[in-house]
C-alpha cells in the first residue's frame, strides 16, 4: 500500500513539474518600428501566436505583455507585412511596408471587414497619407482627383467652397443623381446642392434643361480631410449591393482618425499659401480696323481716346487676377489607455478665391471617443462640428446678361468701369452690367452650421475557442442650416433706372437632418482542422431623411435696406422633402484556408418614395475570391500572390421624392387664392431605378512584394431607369414619370503598384492607373429626345437607343434620321493617373499626375465670347479649312448650320499635386518631430481646349450635367508652405 501512495505522489509532483514548466511565463517587451527609416509604429498589434492574448504598441512602438517561454508574437500593422518573432525580454522588429496592401483590411459588409488579400471587388482605398499629406486640399472630394480608379471627377465652379461631382464607372441616371453614397463613421451623409434663388435675377431657369444654375456648392465639402483616416469606394453593386437602395451610384466609406493607447502626443500644423488663377487666355489685342469690324465705325474713336490716355484694360486680370491668400491652421491630440482613447482635432481654413471678395472660412472641430466599458462591451462616439461660410460671386449661365462673367466677355478693353472719385460705378455700354460693380457690390454667400455625431455599440455575446458572436448597434445623425443671402443692390446698373426689379434681397433657409440606425448580430464560426470558417451577419436598417427649404424673394428694395420686409414686394417658395426608408440584410461569408472565399447576401429595401410604400426590393450580391498560390499545386516561385476574382451585386436608386404624385401648384384667379394640377404626371407605380453589375478580375503580386498587378472588367446594366415622356394634352398635363429605359456601362480598369527601390536611406514607390468606361442606351420605350444643353444646334446630349447617353449632337451636314449629327461624347476615352512617392534621407517627394484623353465640352463661353468680338483667338487662324477666316468669324460663320467649332476635345494632362517636404533633426526636449514642406496644387497644365479649364459643368452635379460651360467662376492654381510639429 506504501508503494503504491509513493507512485501516486511520484507521479502527482512529476506532472505538477510538467505543468508549471509549461505554464511558465516570461515579461516580454520591445520595439516596434516601420518602414525604411525605422520609425517608431503606433496601433501595430503585437500576439502571442495561436492564442487571443496580445497588446497594442504605445505612440513610441513600445509594448508589453506576458508570454510563455518558447512563444512565438506574431506582428500586425495596417500598411505593412505581417511579421513574426521568438518572445524575449528585449525584443526589436522592423515591419515591411506593404505596398501590395493585402493585408489591409476592406469593408466586406455593413458591419464586417476582409482582408483585400481575399477580397472578391476592386475597391478602391486612399489612405490619409493620399489624400492630405501632398498638399493641403480646400475641400474634401477636391483631394480625390486623380487618386482611384474607375471614377470620372468634374469641378461644377471653380469657386471657393467647392462644388465636385463624382461619377463611378460611368452614368447610373439619366434626370436621378449620379452621386455616390456617403458613409462617415457609420453616420449618412447628406450632400445636397441647394439653389441660391439666383434665378430671379439672372433668368438662367428660362434656358436649358435643368433649373439649379445658381453654381451651389455640395454638402460634402464640409467634411475636414485632415479628420480622415482612410477612405473605401465601392465603385458599383457588385460591392455596393448591400447597401440597397441608395447605392446606384456606388458607395463611398469614409473613417476618420481615432485615438490610440498611449501618452498624449499634439501636432501643431500651419499651411499658408496663394491661389491664382489656372489658365489666364489673356485679351484680343484691338486695332482701329478689328474695332470698326465689331462695333462700327461710330466706336473706333473711342478706342483710339482711350489708347491714346494708355486707358486699354486687362479686364481679365481685373477680375480674375486676385492673388488670393490661403491659410489652413490646425491642431489634434490624440492619446488614451486600455479603456479610454480619444482624438481630438481642430481646423481654421480661410482662403481667398481668385476674384476680390470670393472666399471659403471654415471652423472645424472634432472629437472621436473609445470607450471599453467591460471585457465584452466597447462603445465608440464620433461627434463633428463644423461652420462654413462661402462667398461664391454670381457666375455661370443667364438669360439677363447680369452676371460677371457674361458681362466681361461682352465688354472691349477701352470700356471705362472703374470706380470714379465720387464713389460711383459707371454704367457699362457694352453689357447689361458693370461686371466690376457687380463684383464689389453683390452677395451671394452660403453659411453651414453642421452637426454629425455618431456612435457604436460593440457587444462581445459569445467568445469561445470556435465561434464568436457579437451585437453591433450604431447609429448618427447628420443636422445642419444653411443659410444662403443673396443681395443686388438698386445701385448696380441692372437694378436701377428701370433696368431690373430695383434691388432685390433673396434669403433662404434649410435645415436637414439625416438619421440613420442599424442593429447587426455578427458570428464567427471555426469548425475545427477542416480550415473552413464562416462569417455570417444579419440585421435592420433605419434611414430618415427631413429637409425644409425656404426661400424669401424680396424687390424694390427700400434704399440701401436689405431685410425682406424693407421692399415693395415679396414672395416665398418652400420646398420639403420627407423619406423614409427601412431595409434588412443577410450575409454568409465562407473561407477555405485563405484559398476559396466566396460570399452570397440580399438586401431589401423599402420606401416612402415608392408608388408602393410597403414593399421590399430585392438586392441579392455573391462573390468569389480564388487565391491560386494558396493551393499546394502552385509552383510559380516569383508570383506570390495569383488572385481570380468574379462578383454579382444588385442595388437601387430611389425615385425623386414627390414624383409618385401629381403636384398641385398655388395660382392667383381674379385676386383669390386658388390650387391647379402640376404638368407633370404622377406614377402611382413608380419603382426604383435597378442596377446590376458582374465584374471579374485577377490580381498578381510578385519579386517578394515589390510588384503588384490589378485587372478588372465590369458590366454595369441599368434598367427601369425614371424619365420625362411626354403625354396627350388632353389629359390635362403634359409629361409623366415612367420607368422606360435601359443602359449598360462596360468598363476596364487596370492598376500597376511598385516598389522599386528600398534602401536604407532611399526608396522609391509608384503607382499607375488605368480606367476606361463606356455607355449605351440599350432600351427606350419612348421617342429618342435631346436634353442637358439650351438648343440643338447649340449642342445637346441625345438620348436614344444604341447610342451613348453622353454623345454630343448638334446641326451640320449628312445629318442622321433625326436631322441631327453627332459630334462626339463627354465621357472620356480613358484616364490614367501616375503617383510617385520618393523618400531620401529626410526628404520626402511626392507627385501626382493625371492624364484624360478624350471626351468633349460644349463650349458657350467661347460663343458668349465670339458673338461680342471679344475672344482671346478671335484672329486667330487655325479653325478654317480654307485658311482663311480668324476662329472668331469662322464660328461664327458656323453658327446655325454647323455646330462643330462650339465641341472642343477636352483632353489635359496635368499635374494635381507635387510636394516636398524636409523632417529637421529631432531636438528631443522641444518636440518629437518638424517637417517643413512646399507644395502645390495644378501647377502644370496642358490642353488644347479653348476656355480655362476642360473640367465643366454648367448644371452642377445631377444626371446629364458635366460637360456644358457657359462662363463659370474659372479653376485656380494653388502654392502652399508648411509647417507640422509634433509634440
Amino acid at each position: 500500500m506504501k508503494q503504491h501512495y509513493s507512485k501516486c505522489l511520484l507521479t502527482f509532483l512529476a506532472l505538477f513539474c510538467l505543468n508549471v514548466a509549461i505554464a511558465q511565463e516570461i515579461d516580454v517587451s520591445g520595439t516596434i518600428m516601420g518602414g525604411e527609416n525605422g520609425e517608431p509604429l503606433p496601433g501595430a498589434t503585437v500576439m502571442v501566436k495561436g492564442t487571443t492574448n496580445g497588446t497594442i504598441t504605445d505612440f513610441d512602438g513600445k509594448f508589453k505583455l506576458k508570454a510563455p517561454a518558447g512563444a512565438r508574437l506574431l506582428v500586425t500593422s495596417i500598411g505593412f507585412k505581417p511579421a513574426e518573432v521568438d518572445a524575449s525580454p528585449n525584443v526589436t522588429l522592423t515591419l515591411e511596408e506593404d505596398v501590395t496592401r493585402l493585408n489591409e483590411v476592406v469593408v466586406s459588409g455593413l458591419a464586417t471587414t476582409v482582408k483585400r488579400g481575399n477580397l472578391a471587388n476592386s475597391v478602391a482605398s486612399i489612405s490619409a497619407k493620399e489624400l492630405t499629406t501632398m498638399s493641403n486640399q480646400s475641400t474634401m472630394d477636391g483631394a480625390l482627383y486623380g487618386k482611384f480608379k474607375g471614377a470620372n471627377i468634374v469641378s461644377n465652379s471653380g469657386a471657393p467652397g467647392g462644388g465636385i461631382s463624382i461619377k463611378l464607372r460611368g452614368l447610373t441616371s439619366i434626370n436621378g443623381s449620379n452621386e455616390p453614397l456617403y458613409i462617415i463613421d457609420g453616420v449618412y451623409l447628406d450632400n445636397s446642392s441647394i439653389s441660391a434663388g439666383l434665378n430671379v435675377v439672372s433668368a438662367a431657369a428660362g434656358g436649358g434643361s435643368q433649373s439649379n444654375q445658381d453654381n451651389p456648392s455640395n454638402r460634402i465639402a464640409d467634411i475636414d480631410p485632415e479628420d480622415i483616416a482612410s477612405i473605401e469606394i465601392l465603385k458599383g453593386a457588385s460591392a455596393a449591393a448591400i447597401y440597397g437602395s441608395r447605392a446606384s451610384g456606388g458607395v463611398v466609406i469614409i473613417t476618420t482618425k481615432r485615438g490610440e493607447r498611449g501618452e498624449t502626443e499634439v501636432t501643431l500644423s500651419q499651411t499658408v499659401g496663394v491661389t491664382q488663377i489656372l489658365n489666364p487666355l489673356g485679351t484680343r489685342k484691338w486695332d482701329a480696323a478689328k474695332v470698326e469690324a465689331a462695333f462700327g465705325a461710330d466706336e473706333v474713336a473711342n478706342f483710339q481716346s482711350a489708347q491714346a490716355a494708355g486707358n486699354l484694360h486687362d479686364y481679365e486680370d481685373e477680375l480674375y487676377g486676385n492673388k488670393g491668400f490661403l491659410s489652413t491652421s490646425r491642431v489634434t491630440a490624440t492619446g488614451g489607455s486600455d479603456k479610454t482613447k480619444f482624438f481630438l482635432g481642430i481646423t481654421r481654413k480661410d482662403d481667398e478665391g481668385i476674384v476680390k471678395n470670393t472666399g471659403y472660412e471654415k471652423t472645424s472641430f472634432r472629437l472621436n471617443l473609445d470607450q471599453k466599458i467591460a471585457s465584452w462591451l466597447d462603445v465608440k462616439a464620433s461627434t463633428n462640428y463644423i461652420h462654413s461660410s462661402a462667398d461664391r460671386g454670381f457666375f455661370n449661365n443667364d438669360n439677363s446678361g447680369n452676371t460677371m462673367g457674361i458681362a466681361f466677355v461682352a465688354t472691349p478693353a477701352w470700356a471705362q468701369l472703374e470706380k470714379g472719385s465720387n464713389g460711383l460705378y459707371p454704367n457699362n455700354p457694352y453689357a447689361a452690367s458693370n461686371f466690376l460693380q457687380t463684383r464689389d457690390l453683390i452677395t451671394n454667400n452660403e453659411t453651414v452650421n453642421r452637426f454629425l455625431v455618431g456612435g457604436t455599440v460593440v457587444a462581445r455575446l459569445i467568445t469561445q475557442d470556435k465561434q464568436s458572436l457579437r451585437l453591433n448597434v450604431n447609429g448618427g445623425i447628420d443636422q445642419y442650416t444653411l443659410s444662403t443671402t443673396a443681395i443686388f443692390p438698386n445701385t448696380l446698373q441692372f437694378q436701377k433706372d428701370g433696368n431690373g426689379l430695383n434691388g432685390v434681397s433673396v434669403q433662404g433657409n434649410t435645415v436637414t437632418q439625416n438619421s440613420n440606425a442599424s442593429i447587426f448580430l455578427i458570428h464567427d464560426f471555426f469548425p475545427g482542422s477542416s480550415g473552413l470558417s464562416f462569417t455570417s451577419q444579419a440585421g435592420i436598417t433605419f434611414i430618415d431623411f427631413d429637409q425644409n427649404n425656404i426661400i424669401a424673394t424680396a424687390s424694390d428694395m427700400n434704399g440701401t435696406q436689405t431685410n425682406l420686409d424693407q421692399s415693395g414686394s415679396v414672395s416665398v417658395a418652400q420646398n420639403r422633402i420627407i423619406q423614409k426608408d427601412r431595409g434588412f440584410f443577410i450575409q454568409e461569408e465562407v473561407n477555405f484556408n485563405d484559398m476559396v472565399i466566396a460570399t452570397a447576401g440580399v438586401r431589401g429595401d423599402k420606401s416612402s418614395n415608392n408608388g408602393d410604400v410597403n414593399k421590399l426590393y430585392y438586392y441579392p450580391k455573391g462573390a468569389i475570391a480564388i487565391n491560386l498560390h494558396n493551393f499546394d499545386f502552385w509552383n510559380v516561385n516569383f508570383l506570390e500572390q495569383t488572385k481570380l476574382r468574379a462578383a454579382y451585386g444588385e442595388a437601387g436608386n430611389f425615385a425623386v421624392f414627390g414624383d409618385k404624385f401629381s403636384a398641385l401648384n398655388a395660382v392667383n384667379i381674379d385676386g383669390s387664392g386658388g390650387l391647379i394640377i402640376s404638368n407633370l404626371k404622377g406614377n402611382r407605380e413608380i419603382a426604383p431605378e435597378r442596377q446590376s453589375e458582374f465584374e471579374t478580375g485577377v490580381d498578381f503580386g510578385l519579386l517578394n512584394g515589390k510588384i503588384s498587378i490589378d485587372a478588372t472588367y465590369y458590366i454595369k446594366k441599368v434598367d427601369d431607369l425614371l424619365l420625362r415622356a411626354q403625354i396627350p394634352s388632353s389629359t390635362g398635363q403634359t409629361t409623366a414619370v415612367v420607368n422606360a429605359a435601359t443602359m449598360e456601362n462596360r468598363g476596364v480598369e487596370i492598376g500597376l503598384n511598385m516598389n522599386l527601390i528600398r534602401r536604407e536611406n532611399f526608396s522609391w514607390s509608384s503607382t499607375t492607373s488605368f480606367w476606361r468606361n463606356t455607355s449605351e442606351v440599350t432600351r427606350l420605350d419612348i421617342p429618342s429626345y435631346t436634353v442637358g444643353g439650351f438648343a440643338d444646334f447649340l449642342g445637346q446630349f441625345r438620348i436614344k437607343e444604341g447610342h451613348s447617353p453622353t454623345e454630343i449632337i448638334g446641326v451640320g451636314a449628312n445629318p442622321d434620321e433625326d436631322g441631327l449629327v453627332v459630334f462626339g461624347d463627354q465621357q472620356p476615352d480613358f484616364q490614367m493617373s501616375f503617383l510617385n512617392q520618393l523618400n531620401y534621407g529626410p526628404f520626402e517627394l511626392s507627385m501626382l499626375w493625371h492624364w484624360k484623353q478624350g471626351g468633349e465640352n460644349i463650349n458657350l463661353t467661347a460663343l458668349l465670347s465670339d458673338l461680342s468680338g471679344t475672344s482671346p483667338d478671335f484672329d486667330k487662324i487655325d479653325l478654317d479649312p480654307e485658311g482663311e477666316l480668324g476662329n472668331g468669324d469662322y464660328r461664327l460663320s458656323q453658327l446655325g448650320a454647323n455646330t462643330a467649332p462650339y465641341i472642343e476635345n477636352a483632353s489635359y494632362v496635368r499635374l494635381r499635386e507635387i510636394a516636398l517636404y524636409y523632417k529637421l533633426p529631432v531636438l528631443q526636449d522641444y518636440a518629437k518631430s518638424v517637417k517643413i514642406g512646399a507644395s502645390a496644387n495644378n501647377l502644370l497644365n496642358f490642353f488644347e481646349y479653348r476656355s480655362y479649364d476642360p473640367e465643366v459643368s454648367n448644371f452642377g452635379g445631377q444626371g446629364l450635367s458635366s460637360g456644358v460651360e457657359v462662363t463659370p467662376f474659372p479653376s485656380s492654381k494653388r502654392y502652399n508652405f508648411h509647417l507640422i510639429v509634433k509634440f
